[in-house]
């Protein structure tokens, strides 16, 4: 089994789709108007439209009611990436030391979902995620 994605269901999805693209530097690809995704080198950050969710089970998703899931991305200095990021986003923490060794920030992307940039810092931390 392969981890591939995760789908956040939006509200406005241009919004949040537009918030990602500047955190992570890089354009989503929209195979459909009410789709869009962002392929990373290790998984693919999807969004779906509230439209999207007439293809699932009634009451299956809810756009902007997350409070469990925490979307993590590991980046080369986190002080750097936080300083560039912080006037545009609502602010959790800034960067500070993790217990199980990383550097990390969090704020929040516009329809509430919690998202950490982190750096592995100590050497148990880089042997985890084979950094340097």
């Amino acid at each position: 089994m392969k981890f591939a994605s995760v789908r956040l269901i939006a509200a406005d999805i241009k919004s949040l789709v537009s918030f990602y693209e500047n955190v992570l530097g890089k354009a989503a690809e929209w195979p459909a108007p009410v789709f869009a995704e962002i392929v990373t080198p290790s998984a693919t950050l999807a969004f779906g439209s509230v439209d999207t969710l007439a293809l699932f089970k009634a009451g299956s998703a809810e756009p902007a009611a997350n409070r469990t899931a925490i979307i993590e991305f590991q980046v080369d200095d986190v002080e750097a990436d936080f300083a560039r990021l912080k006037d545009q986003v609502e602010v959790v923490h800034e960067p500070k030391m993790m217990p199980w060794g990383n550097r990390a920030a969090q704020f929040r992307d516009p329809e509430g979902t919690l998202v950490s940039l982190y750096t592995p810092v100590t050497e148990a931390a880089k042997a985890r995620f084979g950094a340097r």
